[in-house]
């Protein structure tokens, strides 16, 4: 963490923009303006390196450039708008999830479906050396020494959490165990099988464990997830570059198959054999994002007969200020693992490195510090 503090509103930033898809980022001074009503700034002292941040600037998804990428932060509060009940130097978490409270999605519970429009939704708080605007990458822009965001997106975290691992509970934690809890509300003693055993999906085991569902079934091809994914709870692991996963879920479930099959790889063949894995009356998860235009094949008649259910997840289904807390509770008592899910810190100067790691899978989640 740098010392003595963040720079103050409206004055230079430093920040790795992505100006061209696919290509490596710049680190350059962009001007950071200051919170207007019901907004934030915070001073960033950590930002995981999400797959996703890597599917933006590989132009898998689109999306407007010249930005700055990055939505799994943590860091302290310095500067508030008009409106806003938070302290400077309060530690927090920034999510992407931005909510109004008043809307039909966020009146049932869905705020991660918010419709509401918000000012920092028309116009970025960051520009360029030549004044131009640099886009708010994933609502957050957080790959930057500083950030402006709405009230929403921050939650309060004791400031016994250290940076890089509070970073995770803005995503990784917080969409893989939100899947189990929230979008598919596993119960106790059913089988659930996570596939892929990267930041999402080693988190969806952990909350598998949380939901003590058993058998829990963990398939990766790498060995360090697979025995990762058994430090974190699951029963049973599968290399699906060797054995045959449905025959070997099959053997594992004495013929049932798994009541939830939670898919955190984003790539349509994975998805649709994961299909074939799902029991009666049991549940498809996907919560890995596939770049756009994937699609997939499944038979209808298949998922009527059998009464199954197909679940996306969109960052866990969760509620930032009531689940990060819980995380939090959960990690003080020894429950939730998350400083060994930080893979490698790098400095802001080094993020390309930190991008090429996850573009390769070799890493789990590398976070920047400030």
């Amino acid at each position: 963490m740098r010392e003595p503090g963040p720079p103050a509103p409206g004055t230079t930033v430093r920040a790795a923009v992505s100006r061209a898809f696919n290509e490596p980022m710049a680190i350059e001074d962009l001007t950071l303006a200051p919170p207007g009503p019901a907004e934030v700034q915070v001073a960033v002292d950590a930002c995981a390196v999400c797959h996703s941040d890597v599917s933006y600037a590989d132009g898998l998804w689109g999306g407007e450039l010249p930005a700055v990428w990055g939505h799994e932060a943590a860091g302290r509060v310095t500067a508030v708008g008009p409106g806003v009940d938070l302290e400077p130097g309060q530690p927090v978490v920034v999510t992407l999830i931005r909510w109004c409270g008043t809307c039909p999605p966020c009146q049932r519970g869905a705020q991660v479906a918010c419709t509401s429009l918000f000012a920092l939704d028309h116009r970025s708080p960051l520009t360029d050396a030549s004044g131009a605007p640099v886009a708010h990458g994933l609502r957050t822009g957080a790959f930057a020494e500083a950030l402006v965001v709405h009230e929403s997106q921050v939650v309060p975290v004791p400031a016994t959490v250290p940076a890089p691992s509070a970073a995770l509970l803005a995503c990784g934690v917080l969409t893989g165990v939100g899947a189990v809890a929230n979008t598919a509300g596993v119960e106790p003693d059913r089988s659930v099988v996570v596939v892929g055993c990267g930041g999402v999906g080693l988190n969806a085991v952990q909350g598998a464990r949380l939901a003590r569902a058993r058998p829990l079934i963990a398939i990766d091809p790498e060995p360090a997830k697979r025995s990762l994914a058994q430090q974190l709870g699951a029963t049973h692991t599968i290399d699906p570059t060797h054995i045959d996963v449905v025959d070997e879920v099959e053997a594992i479930t004495v013929g049932a198959m798994a009541d939830y099959v939670l898919v955190a790889v984003g790539h349509g063949p994975v998805i649709e054999q994961s299909y074939e894995l799902v029991a009666t009356t049991g549940a498809l998860v996907i919560v890995g994002m596939p770049a756009t235009g994937v699609t997939t094949q499944i038979d209808p008649g298949i998922i009527a007969a059998r009464n199954q259910r197909i679940l996306g997840s969109k960052m866990g289904s969760s509620i930032p200020a009531r689940d990060i807390p819980a995380l939090v509770d959960d990690y003080d008592a020894g429950q939730l693992e998350l400083d060994t899910l930080v893979s490698r810190t790098f400095e802001l100067d080094d993020i390309n490195q930190a991008f090429d790691e996850v573009r390769r899978g070799s890493t789990l989640r590398n976070v920047i510090v400030f």
